[in-house]
């Protein structure tokens, strides 16, 4: 069996950056356990991170994470 993309750079599945955590979700891509890891990841009730190439927040499933700071104010024309 092959190394997983996760054992090669565990930092990366863990990381702030939504950039970063992208790359992790793009690893996930080709692992032969993804669906597994993720459906681990939810019985287990995990808090963060990139499991089976999705974000997990707070445990719950997100299309994407926001990066820190305050969010964008919209430009009003």
């Amino acid at each position: 069996m092959s190394v997983l993309p996760c054992r090669e750079e565990p930092d990366l599945f863990f990381a702030e950056s939504p950039q970063l955590l992208g790359r992790a979700q793009a690893l996930c891509a080709d692992c032969p356990v993804h669906e597994l890891c993720l459906s681990g990841a939810l019985e287990r009730r995990e808090p963060h991170g990139v499991w089976g190439g999705k974000i997990l927040v707070s445990g719950v499933v997100v299309e994407h994470k926001r990066g820190r700071g305050r969010p964008r104010k919209d430009e009003v024309a």
